[in-house]
């Protein structure tokens, strides 16, 4: 016996070292992959979307299989930057790729085909290497186009022949348009959704943006002169004329108001600036100058009285004196050219209010904020763009201002500025702020603060960071060099603004706080924890604020069922004879379990009612996953209603492990509430009978058919009671659809018995989705059942 005994204790401790040997073999898989694809395309893991497309298009021309036939191995080699950049290029799977490596990229086989040499060359990245056009993604586009800034966007498509002819004219055209309002370009290739989204269905397509403005379309031609046309007609800027009737009240107005005026004096002598121009200048300006004219030929009293005796262009700050122009700071411009004219107006006009440290917490308690912190007076802390954010952040109520760190470095430490950074504060005192991680450029400072203003985001530190005995928080673990991380700020206020009351929003900059992140085993960026006392929960998900809402909606009302092998036992082993469980048995290291989770958590929500939904942690079950003979993670199986025969279950094998996928499979193991129709039964039952049907034609060969066919067994379940459901074979009993006119499938049509015989041809359903058939039955039925009660009490009547 006892020799037996030892046996067995060498047996389970050989599997116990088996299992850790697997966990540190994925582990390392994990730390140490084959092929890092940052490396491959030879950029930094802060590099933007711009820079990911720039690395992989001087690779791809250097190593494409076209222009180096002699190498057996060009195929292989093409093949790894390619996918590289497929994955890096995509903010989710880039984001799975970091935390998991290669292994949390299983469901995402692609990057096996690539395009010709001459593809790369000429249609790939066609604005990359433009500054003045804006080569905007998905999460960048909201942001650029809810900034207040004028847009003027070019969507297009790199196979698009007629985007490439406009390329040139689209470069010209930003160049003579930089500074009045912002050129971008969108490639629908790589932003599908985007696209989609913006309905966006043939290419180039141009559209104008600005806020409070529903975007407008271009469909004119395609000249450089008919964009210009179009676009400055959403210049809403003025250029007003003077005389000496209107000269000196306008000008002193506009000096009471705080704004100074750039004034061209038109005479007989000299250049004079272009109406264009001064209209160009304008908008140019807008909010921060006025900008006027004046013909000195029908006005030359008034330039004589100023002392102009040639064409010049003027900047009089507020206050100057008109008559003593040395006494009063006025600016004369001998450039006529706008962009030029511009900076040098921008670099006259004063820097925003600096702030000190005595008076920091009384600005800050009642009133918001975005402050600029800067080390050092001196220190560079504004382009000249960034003087233009007073106006725009006016209506928001977001006052600007500068602060100095070096006069006080305990306030700025506090708050956890250790170099130059850009600060809202909400209005509610020195705590309740967010730090700037974006660009720093105007649209996206502006996006930022609109959005920081109104929601309930704020920076985390040591001193403010949640404890277990305070309410929940979410908490999203960052780094500021990581683009994941900051296209999901956005998203994260989005959804703060849903859950406030219910959900404390914080982020937590890694770089900054080491300690807290390895306190909490962060690996990966960005990493978002639900901490909800002594429990915490990692989100998963797609960064997208209705992706976080559905997540913390399954946390409060939880859609999966987390089994232990007693719970196992009682509600899956010994489920009721109409019940179906769904499982996943999975292990946390395993990276495509971590891919699967959020969709397993969608697809429970989704069948909701109809499948009981649950999961098994192999590594703290193990013995419960060796007795269900589970092989490898993740492993989903079915287990049916109960029938005579012995216990049984089903695995999924299909390639898809999304939600909707993983529904449809499931779905397809209810139990058939519907009748097969043949000719016989339905001449009797449907139309001969006295009940109401409604009746799904369909095809067996026909793939729509066999994704609706789940769909019609809820439907039949969710009706029944008020009307029957009936399937007909259209293969089978082709008869019957030419007499009911079925041209397509599925058709789902609606028979209602009112009194007589049923027509052959029946009510035609414009939809397939269940809950709209659904709505429309039920308010037939009830319109007939109305009828019925309206008809027989005039028969009581009469």
């Amino acid at each position: 016996m006892e020799p037996l005994l030892s046996e067995m204790k060498c047996i389970r401790e050989l599997k116990r070292i088996v299992f850790v040997s697997l966990v540190l073999m994925c582990l390392l898989a994990f730390v140490s992959p084959d092929q890092d694809y940052y490396s491959l395309l030879g950029i930094s893991k802060e590099a933007t979307s711009r820079e990911i497309r720039q690395a992989f298009k001087k690779l791809a021309l250097k190593l494409h299989p076209d222009k180096n036939q002699n190498d057996p191995e060009a195929h292989d080699n093409f093949l790894k930057i390619n996918r590289a950049y497929e994955v890096l290029k995509d903010e989710d799977l880039r984001k799975k790729y970091d935390k998991y490596g290669e292994k949390g990229l299983e469901d995402h086989q692609e990057g096996g085909r690539y395009e010709s040499w001459h593809f790369y060359r000429y249609d790939f990245g066609i604005y990359d290497d433009d500054p003045e056009i804006v080569t905007l993604d998905r999460g960048e586009f909201d942001a650029a186009v809810t900034s207040g800034e004028l847009w003027f966007i070019n969507f297009y498509s790199p196979r698009c022949s007629h985007c490439h002819d406009l390329a040139p004219t689209w470069r010209e055209f930003a160049k003579e348009m930089d500074g009045l309002l912002r050129i971008g370009a969108v490639n629908c290739g790589d932003n599908r959704m985007l696209c989609r989204m913006k309905g966006i269905n043939s290419y180039p397509s141009l559209y104008v943006f600005k806020t409070g403005m529903n975007p407008v379309k271009y469909y004119g031609d395609r000249s450089k002169e008919s964009l210009m046309s179009f676009a400055m007609q959403f210049v809403q800027s003025t250029v007003t004329e003077f005389w000496a009737g209107n000269f000196v009240s306008a000008v002193e107005a506009a000096f009471a108001s705080g704004v100074g005026w750039l004034i061209t004096f038109c005479a007989e002598q000299g250049d004079c600036l272009t109406s264009p121009t001064r209209l160009k200048l304008a908008g140019m300006l807008e909010g921060l100058v006025n900008v006027g004219w004046m013909d000195c030929a029908t006005q030359g009293e008034l330039c004589e009285s100023l002392d102009i005796s040639s064409s010049t262009t003027a900047y009089f700050p507020p206050g100057a004196t008109l008559t003593n122009k040395e006494k009063g700071g006025v600016l004369f411009l001998t450039s006529l050219d706008t962009r030029e004219i511009y900076l040098e107006v921008m670099k006259h006009l004063p820097d925003s209010k600096m702030i000190s440290a005595s008076t920091l917490k009384d600005h800050l308690a009642h009133h918001r904020w975005l402050i600029f912190f800067q080390f050092g007076q001196n220190s560079k802390s504004e382009a000249h763009d960034l003087k233009k954010l007073g106006f725009l952040l006016k209506a928001e109520s977001i006052q600007v201002g500068r602060f100095d760190c070096l006069t006080a470095p305990k306030t700025c430490n506090d708050l956890y500025v250790y170099e130059p950074r850009v600060v809202v504060f909400k209005g509610r005192g020195l705590e309740d702020y967010e730090i700037h991680h974006g660009k720093k450029i105007l649209y996206d400072i502006v996006a930022f603060a609109k959005e920081s203003v109104n929601s309930h985001v704020i920076t985390l530190g040591p001193q403010n960071f949640p404890g277990k005995e305070k309410e929940p928080w979410l908490v999203d673990f960052f780094a500021p060099w990581c683009p994941p991380c900051r296209a999901l700020l956005p998203e994260l206020r989005k959804a703060s603004k849903q859950l406030y009351g219910q959900l404390k929003f914080g982020t937590l900059d890694c770089t900054l706080h080491e300690g807290i992140c390895n306190m909490h085993n962060i690996r990966a960026y960005p990493t978002t924890v639900v901490f909800n006392q002594s429990n915490t929960h990692e989100y998963e998900g797609h960064h997208s604020a209705e992706q976080i809402l559905e997540f913390i909606e399954d946390l409060m009302n939880p859609s999966v069922v987390s089994l232990t092998p007693e719970t196992f036992n009682e509600l899956v082993k010994k489920r009721k004879a109409n019940e179906i469980w769904v499982v996943d048995f999975y292990a946390p290291w395993c990276g495509p379990c971590q891919a699967l989770m959020p969709e397993w958590k969608r697809m429970a929500r989704l069948v909701n009612g109809l499948i009981s939904v649950g999961s098994v942690d192999c590594q703290k079950h193990f013995s419960l996953c060796h007795q269900e003979n589970v092989q490898g993670y993740p492993e989903i199986r079915l287990f049916p209603q109960k029938s005579v025969s012995s216990y049984q279950s089903y695995s999924y094998n299909g390639w898809h492990r999304d939600a909707h996928s993983l529904r449809r499979w499931a779905l397809g193991y209810l139990p058939q509430v519907s009748l097969d129709l043949t000719p016989q039964s339905f001449t009797d039952k449907v139309l001969n009978g006295k009940d109401h049907w409604v009746i799904d034609f369909y095809a067996p060969w026909c793939g729509p058919c066999q994704n609706f066919a789940p769909e019609f067994e809820i439907l039949a379940k969710t009706v029944k009671g008020k009307l029957k459901a009936g399937k007909v074979d259209c293969q089978a009993h082709a008869h019957i659809c030419r007499s009911a006119e079925i041209r397509a499938y599925p058709t789902v049509k609606f028979y209602p018995y009112l009194g007589t015989k049923k027509n052959a041809v029946g009510e035609h359903i414009d939809s397939l989705d269940v809950k709209t058939i659904a709505e429309k039955l039920t308010a037939k039925v009830e319109e007939i059942k109305n009828k019925r009660k309206k008809s027989s009490r005039n028969k009581d009547e009469l």
